[in-house]
């Protein structure tokens, strides 16, 4: 069928110039470019049927390469077509007729049909250019307002300005959910709303005020807050492109991970990374609050400095006004000068780790909560980390914004019970090996080794719960760390462990004799010349003291169930990337 409508549109405007048409299947062509004949046949009995005239003519035809028996030669002969040749040609071509005049009949229709919808379009486009909208002077004045306070304005005329998140346009009808940073907000626009160029033209993304009531949404029906706004009137503040460079094409859902974190601009509009950085808001309350009911004091150490905690490394160093200077690795040190004169402090900084570790957990520049106190025991550390932790849960979940949107990224989280596990080094180490969790090397663990992130996170993941990790070996931890009285082999530090996460929290006692430091210096090999202000700390009236420093991205990615602490900060720093 398919090579009779070939054959028909091929011949258009042919015609033959006498009353036999000759086919020759092996040797002939289906052309228009010359006339039929004996030495120029067609090649199909169908292509011939097309031709103008074909019906008062008769068929000849050939096949020059069929052998009929071996010692024949090929038949050079034309011989009349068959009755039933013919009558099957025929009818194959009859039908590829009508199919083609059919075809050509939808054609034309869908082409007057497209013409219709775009004189249609165009029209609408016409009239949508000339209409233009009025804010009734008769309603009153609107009251200008943030989405967050939108229930306490039910029944009042208002004015909301924000950008579409959402937008859905049915025959008579468009609804709007608009974004203002606070909530959200459904927005109706219909009538004379809907008939300006504005409305043809919406998109997500379009900054837009929108001026209207807002009214309790009838029991059934659902929307953000349990209201909606219907317009009166509205006005495009900023229009969003549309197309390849709309928000859509640009950061699709399944988009590639780097591409996501180039466009991080825009991804932060969407409702989960928004969300995350909405409960690390929360959270950072929530630490504030709590460190000021504990009777710890803020304060704001430098970030610039000429002294490395955590070892010379991971220390992005830069030149000082000609002078070798770092980005601090983090405040502990200056928190401790802060205790003789302010008592227990806290800080909330940036710190900084030049470490080449591409990890889901690991950030170049990072929030560090970090708390230091005075006058007292190891014991008393663990139970303040204990209580700091649980209170920060409590008053994050009573935030009835930052709770519902942890029930919306993390539905399983449950609030740690107390006391959280105490476990010992020695006895991580055993447990390990009880459990066939090796090395990175493939070994078994070993007294002294620096149990690796795997390991750690697969222990804490088995056992479900937060764990307090203690006691680690000296040689494995900062020069300042106090050692254990009962056994100087170890440390008095602690690694807060969540499951899914690993490591959120450092902390130890510090050195508080003069002597020891010194010795901690000559051990880690560092001049203590530089460091002259914190040795100072053991010279004038030492005491017993501790803190500890926790990683905000961490925290978060354990609460929110994210995969990794990138998603946890507003534009992540790690090894290759420094922009957005």
């Amino acid at each position: 069928m398919a090579d009779a409508e070939a054959a028909a549109s091929a011949v258009e405007g042919l015609s033959i110039e006498s009353a036999i048409i000759y086919i020759d299947e092996d040797g002939g062509v289906d052309s228009t470019e010359h006339p039929n004949s004996q030495e120029t046949p067609y090649k199909t009995l169908l292509f011939a049927l097309s031709v103008p005239g074909a019906t008062t003519a008769t068929f000849h035809t050939r096949k020059s390469k069929t052998v009929v028996a071996p010692a024949e030669e090929p038949s050079l002969e034309y011989k009349p077509v068959s009755g039933s040749a013919l009558k099957k040609a025929k009818k194959l071509h009859e039908a590829a007729v009508r199919k083609s005049a059919k075809g050509a009949a939808s054609a034309a229709q869908r082409e007057k049909d497209a013409a219709d919808r775009a004189e249609k379009e165009r029209l609408k486009l016409e009239a949508a250019k000339a209409f233009v909208l009025k804010e009734d002077p008769s309603l009153p004045t609107a009251r200008s307002i943030k989405i967050r306070t939108s229930t306490a304005n039910r029944g009042a005329r208002v004015k909301v300005s924000g950008w579409i998140h959402r937008l859905r346009v049915q025959a008579h009808m468009i609804f709007i959910v608009l974004r203002d940073g606070t909530g959200y907000l459904q927005c109706v626009l219909e009538g004379d709303l809907i008939k300006t160029l504005d409305a043809l033209q919406l998109i997500e993304e379009t900054a837009i005020t929108i001026h209207g009531t807002i009214k309790e949404l009838p029991e059934g029906k659902t929307a953000p807050g349990g209201h909606e706004l219907t317009a009166d009137y509205y006005t495009v503040v900023g229009r969003a492109p549309a197309g390849d460079e709309a928000i859509g094409s640009i950061v699709a859902p399944d988009s590639e991970q780097q591409l996501k974190l180039d466009q991080r601009h825009l991804v932060i509009r969407g409702d989960q990374a928004s969300g995350v950085l909405k409960v690390r808001a929360g959270v950072l309350r929530a630490f504030r609050r709590s460190f000021e009911e504990l009777g710890l004091l803020e304060v704001t150490p430098p970030c610039m400095v000429q002294t490395q905690v955590e070892g010379g490394s991971t220390l992005f160093e830069f030149q000082y006004y000609g002078e070798k200077a770092y980005l601090t690795q983090s405040s502990q040190l200056y928190l401790e000068t802060c205790l003789p004169a302010l008592g227990d402090v806290f800080c909330v900084q940036e710190s900084f780790r030049a470490e080449r570790s591409v990890t889901r957990r690991h950030l170049s520049e990072y929030t560090h909560i970090e708390g230091e106190l005075a006058f007292i025991s190891f014991d008393d550390l663990l139970s303040h980390l204990e209580e700091m932790i649980s209170r920060v849960l409590e008053f994050v979940l009573a935030d009835p914004l930052c709770k519902d949107i942890i029930k919306e990224l993390n539905p399983d989280f449950k609030v740690p019970e107390r006391p959280f596990m105490r476990m010992r080094y020695s006895d991580a180490i055993k447990w390990l090996n009880e459990h066939d969790i090796k090395t990175d090397e493939g070994k078994d663990h070993e007294f002294g080794d620096d149990i690796a992130e795997a390991a750690e996170r697969k222990m804490t993941d088995d056992i479900g719960r937060p764990i307090f990790l203690t006691h680690f070996p000296v040689e494995i931890k900062a020069f300042y760390m106090k050692k254990d009285d009962s056994d100087p082999r170890v440390t008095e530090s602690v690694d807060v462990l969540m499951p899914g996460v690993g490591e959120i929290v450092g902390g130890s006692m510090r050195m508080d004799n003069l002597d020891e430091l010194m010795g901690g210096y000559a051990r880690e090999g560092i001049d203590p010349a530089p460091y002259y202000w914190f040795t100072d700390q053991r010279k004038y009236g030492s005491c017993p003291h501790g803190g500890y420093g926790l990683g905000l991205e961490r925290f978060l990615a354990w609460l929110c169930n994210r995969w990794t602490v990138r998603e946890c900060c507003l534009y992540p720093r790690y090894v290759g990337r420094c922009t957005p």
